[in-house]
């Protein structure tokens, strides 16, 4: 195990009407509020109107932005900052999932940045301040609503990249199951798939004698791979909503890299890349790619994904080799996947051969991919071409 620094300053407010701590919040961050958010749907679940009425009942000032694109686009975060700046706001407010979320994150280091954000997006820039923000959570999937990481597209360069800050965390987070009753399926299981892979990319570290960690993640995708097909079952369940809700933010908050040398993250990669050209949802992506990650990185070393197939997916490893439990296991999981109804294969969202080499060079936006195993433009190849079909 690694020295590490354990971190969060985000406050979370967790559990049935804790929008209520909006007032509290209020008087600690200021009054002038930007309140931004996506396509409109918490109007109609009843969202905006329980927050609208805590603004109001505090005598917020509130200016509003709406239609976050669920990949963020820098030119949306670009209208913010000038609100921001014309309006001389406060504190911003995201209420939605991730993109929302990150979406506000670039807003806010962005509002104190003389040039382009994107200088920041693409690490050419560091902030030195931000607006304060906080959230409302309304999709379980990122953990953006208790880290400091935020990832952004350029579409007119097809590129998305993620960046982090110590400026980013939310000042505030509030979570309220309920208000993810009204998610539809298919985005509950982008968001599962999501923060099972937020986990597991954490899970492919190279440091020794983690012993605990390694069971604090085991225990997080056990947890969820036993109230998934619960909620499914039942979208409206609190109890279920509540436990794949905490799952998520628990996946991502800074916990599970403690001690160790933070993982791989080569899947995201590639999925950015992915996204970034075809605009597919990220979960979705996720689902497709991070398998034939564990495939080709098992070929080479598959201690890690036996330990996982053990651990998590009962594999009894009697009379098999390393190899045999770790597809074994990676089979499970990918099973697991199509059970709740993730995508197998690119394919399924149209996607050919076509762009390989575009979606190739989108994955090396970044000095290096991956850790545990060092990905090549052959490698990222082979793991695409595996994901065709």
């Amino acid at each position: 195990m690694q020295s590490f620094l354990q971190f969060n300053p985000t406050r979370l407010w967790f559990g049935q009407d804790q929008v209520e701590q909006l007032q509290q919040e209020l008087g600690t961050n200021g009054k002038r509020v930007l309140l931004v958010y996506g396509g409109g749907s918490i109007k109609k679940n009843g969202v905006y109107d329980a927050v609208m009425e805590q603004l109001t009942h505090m005598q917020a000032e509130v200016f509003e932005m709406s239609g976050v694109e669920p990949n963020p686009r820098l030119n949306t975060v670009r209208k913010g900052i000038d609100i921001c700046r014309d309006k001389q706001i406060e504190l911003i407010l995201a209420v939605g999932g991730g993109s929302v979320i990150d979406c506000v994150k670039a807003i806010s280091v962005g509002v104190y940045y003389d040039g382009d954000v994107w200088d920041i997006v693409t690490r050419k820039a560091v902030p030195h301040k931000a607006l304060p923000f906080g959230t409302v959570l309304t999709l379980a999937a990122t953990g953006s609503e208790m880290n400091n990481i935020s990832v952004i597209t350029h579409w007119e360069k097809n590129e998305k990249r993620g960046w982090s800050s110590p400026f980013a965390y939310p000042a505030f987070s509030i979570l309220d199951p309920t208000y993810t009753y009204s998610v539809p399926m298919d985005q509950t299981v982008y968001g599962i798939v999501d923060m099972m892979s937020h986990v597991l990319e954490q899970y492919f570290h190279l440091t020794e004698n983690t012993p605990m960690i390694d069971r604090f993640m085991e225990s997080v995708l056990l947890t969820v791979i036993e109230a998934a097909p619960k909620l499914l079952a039942d979208l409206n369940s609190y109890e279920h909503r509540a436990t794949i809700m905490y799952a998520g933010t628990t996946a991502f908050n800074g916990l599970l890299s403690s001690g160790t040398d933070g993982g791989d993250w080569a899947s995201h990669q590639i999925e950015h890349g992915l996204s970034a050209v075809y605009d597919i949802p990220h979960g979705g992506g996720l689902g497709i790619v991070f398998p034939n990650w564990m495939k080709h990185c098992a070929e080479e070393d598959p201690s890690r994904m036996k330990k996982l197939a053990m651990a998590v997916f009962g594999i009894d490893p009697s009379d098999k080799m390393d190899h045999e439990i770790a597809l074994e296991g990676i089979d499970a999981l990918r099973s697991f996947w199509n059970s709740l109804g993730a995508p197998n294969r690119l394919g399924d969202y149209g996607i050919d051969d076509s762009r390989i080499e575009e979606l190739v060079h989108k994955s090396f936006m970044k000095d290096k991919v991956g850790q545990y195993k060092m990905m090549t433009r052959e490698t990222v190849r082979d793991i695409l071409i595996r994901s065709l079909a």
